[in-house]
């Protein structure tokens, strides 16, 4: 009886509570409309203009100076007296800017690392030689082929050549070094040591390919690119290790100095075309659209080659392939752009001289972020491999060296009955 006496009033309670439960979510939902629909758009993917915005967003964050060098090549196309004439180039664009450029980046460059670079000889040797000759007469020999068979003008031509003697870039090989799990301090050492040699090998490799002609005096030249490349890197190496609140300074604002360098960057190319353009072009649209293939051809065609090559000399160091693979193919614009200035300032067909470098700089950067997980993903496996072979070794030399020698055993026997001999 009491249990059923106490069973009666908690079922009715709970058919109460359920009805009023079931009438308050009715009113809710009747009086918050808003709310639910709020709620419902929540859980649902955000449209369709907010995914297109942040993924323009991205892309415009991941290649922001070609596009902008892209709108400014425009620009100059839509008027190029400004550039080549109104805004004095010779003096803003080939003095100002370059010195600009070449104090920051002697600021930048690490000297300190040179010291290591007898730790890794061989392969620092290799990713120098690599990027500097091979890569540069790759590109020069398959230049001149189009050239012969009249696919390519010959100042495309002479550009892809001007691009492939520059040295590494800075930035972008660290970065991509350390996102395939490559060697960062040789990324560090290659990038300062490339870029001090540059200044010297470059201009001479540029002008061995494509020889001394009637716009460029060897003289001038190279006594102009002591005074804009040189000396200004002497000046900032000077402030780097010398003058410590003004390396301070840079390392506190680095990001507006940055933004800086990079406007610098822009305002040369912008006046470069401006002078192109104001001369005349020799090359069709068509031409260009085909050098930008032909240099997405080569610089695949030199990184298969370099890392083939890394795989075979550096077998047991899967680290120091993963950095030759960038360091090996790159090519930078923060010195080159400011080194065909110098050297062809007075060539209306500079524009074309740089536009295989601006083709050449955000394609290594797309195919680097394309590789560089499958990259990794070797370097851990490989890595891996090594350290269990070598356990293997190391566990069967214990139990070689464990155990008694044949040959000891034998000489040992041989021993005992020689002297038995001698006993008896």
């Amino acid at each position: 009886m009491t249990m059923s006496n106490e069973r009666t009033p908690i079922n009715i309670n709970a058919s109460v509570v359920g009805v009023s439960v079931h009438a308050l979510h009715s009113l809710e939902n009747n009086l918050n409309p808003v709310q639910e629909n709020a709620a419902s758009d929540n859980n649902s993917s955000p449209p369709l203009y907010k995914r297109i915005w942040s993924k323009c967003q991205s892309i415009y964050g991941t290649h922001s100076f070609l596009i902008k060098a892209l709108i400014l090549i425009l620009i100059a196309f839509a008027y190029p007296p400004l550039g080549a004439t109104y805004l004095a180039p010779q003096i803003t664009a080939t003095w100002i800017a370059v010195i600009f450029i070449f104090i920051l980046a002697g600021m930048g460059i690490k000297t300190e690392e040179f010291a290591k670079a007898f730790q890794r000889l061989p392969f620092n040797l290799f990713v120098q030689l690599f990027n500097f000759g091979v890569v540069s007469s790759i590109v020069f020999g398959f230049s001149r082929l189009m050239v012969s068979v009249n696919a390519l003008t010959q100042s495309l031509a002479d550009g892809m050549t001007i691009c492939a003697s520059l040295p590494i870039t800075i930035n972008m090989v660290l970065v991509l070094t350390k996102s395939a799990g490559g060697d960062e301090a040789s990324a560090i050492f290659n990038a300062a040591f490339g870029n001090l040699v540059g200044i010297f090998l470059s201009p001479a490799l540029i002008l061995g390919y494509l020889g001394v002609r009637g716009e460029v005096n060897m003289g001038q030249v190279f006594f102009k690119l002591g005074l804009r490349v040189v000396l200004p890197i002497f000046i900032g190496q000077i402030l780097q290790h010398f003058v410590p609140p003004a390396k301070e300074f840079v390392k506190q604002y680095k990001k507006y100095f940055k933004t800086a360098q990079e406007c610098c960057l822009l305002f040369i190319i912008y006046t470069v075309f401006c002078k192109t353009f104001l001369q005349g072009m020799e090359a069709g649209v068509g031409q260009i659209f085909l050098m930008i293939a032909l240099q997405f051809f080569m610089l695949c065609v030199v990184m298969v080659l370099a890392w083939t090559c890394l795989r075979v000399l550096f077998r047991n160091e899967p680290k120091l392939q993963a950095m030759g693979l960038f360091g090996c193919t790159h090519k930078t614009v923060a010195m080159g752009v400011p080194l065909i200035n110098a050297i062809y300032e007075s060539n209306p067909m500079v524009g074309l001289y740089t536009l295989p470098l601006l083709i050449w700089h955000p394609m290594q950067l797309v195919i680097g972020s394309f590789v560089a997980p499958y990259v990794a993903a070797y370097v851990k496996r490989r890595e891996e491999e090594i350290s269990s072979t070598v356990q293997e070794e190391k566990s069967e030399g214990g139990t070689t060296s464990g155990g008694p020698d044949e040959t000891t055993i034998q000489d040992e026997m041989e021993q005992g009955v020689v002297e038995d001999k001698t006993d008896s």
